[in-house]
């Protein structure tokens, strides 16, 4: 009689979108995985890592939009582990960085399902720096502030926020104006030089720098899509004397790449 053999769930951060930003230890567990359930801003050639007959299961995690319910992925990854099937859970990002990667790890604990948690490359930190951001500096700024303009029913502490050094917020696009007021009314300067990174990393990223009072104007004009990051302080105007790294074109990806990938598995 043959001994059941639990699987086991790895929570792996996928990077910010370049599929050279993976780390090596993600694309190990990808290509010896049964399963790999991945959300929506996944480049495609990170999925090549995953070996030929691994079970691709694509969730579609995006903020503000449609997407496989959270409860469900809890659901789905513990009932792929006690198959006794190794599952790669690939998010972007950094799991534990606005990823509800807790939530996932905690379900699992609840459940005796054995996971281990994979960091990745955050795109607080690399979409900045694609833009020649560096979000702390020298005699500009010795710290940095990581939220989400999100709604997670919680009301944000803009008085905080508005009094970080450098503030990146994640998932800034479609509540910018309502950002941004909320910042100058919690007493951030208008003047503030603010900058808007849209698919941070990506081949098609673009950066829009204008004042905080003027940034979402900015970016109404240029219809900024999602993803999209705002960064606000003073470190915003080194990127002018950044001409070479601010030329530079991050990535491989097309604008395509944001659709569901047909991997021709569930």
């Amino acid at each position: 009689m043959s001994q059941h053999v639990e699987g086991i769930v790895y929570l792996v951060g996928a990077g910010p979108g370049d599929p050279g930003l993976l780390t090596l230890r993600a694309a190990r567990l990808l290509a010896s995985a049964d399963t790999v359930v991945y959300d929506r801003l996944i480049h495609p050639e990170v999925l090549t890592h995953a070996r030929p007959h691994a079970r691709l299961v694509f969730v579609g995690k995006e903020g503000g939009g449609e997407s496989v319910a959270q409860e469900e992925i809890h659901a789905l990854l513990i009932a792929q582990a006690r198959l006794g099937r190794s599952v790669v859970r690939l998010k972007g990002g950094d799991p534990f960085v606005f990823g509800r990667g807790g939530e996932e790890a905690l379900a699992l604990e609840a459940a005796g399902i054995a996971y281990e948690v994979v960091p990745g490359v955050s795109s607080g930190l690399a979409a900045p720096a694609a833009a020649a951001i560096p979000v702390t500096h020298r005699g500009v700024s010795g710290s940095v502030t990581f939220a989400t303009a999100h709604r997670t029913g919680q009301a944000p502490d803009w008085a905080h926020l508005a009094g970080a050094e450098t503030l990146v917020l994640f998932m800034a696009g479609r509540r910018l104006e309502e950002v941004t007021l909320a910042l100058i009314a919690a007493g951030r300067a208008p003047s503030t030089p603010a900058a808007i990174v849209e698919a941070g990393t990506w081949a098609h990223q673009r950066v829009l720098e204008a004042p905080l009072a003027s940034i979402a104007a900015r970016a109404r004009e240029e219809a900024v899509g999602s993803p999209a990051l705002l960064v606000v302080g003073e470190v915003v105007s080194l990127r002018a004397q950044l001409p070479t790294l601010a030329r530079t074109r991050p990535g491989v990806a097309g604008p395509e790449q944001f659709l569901k990938v047909e991997a021709g598995h569930e």
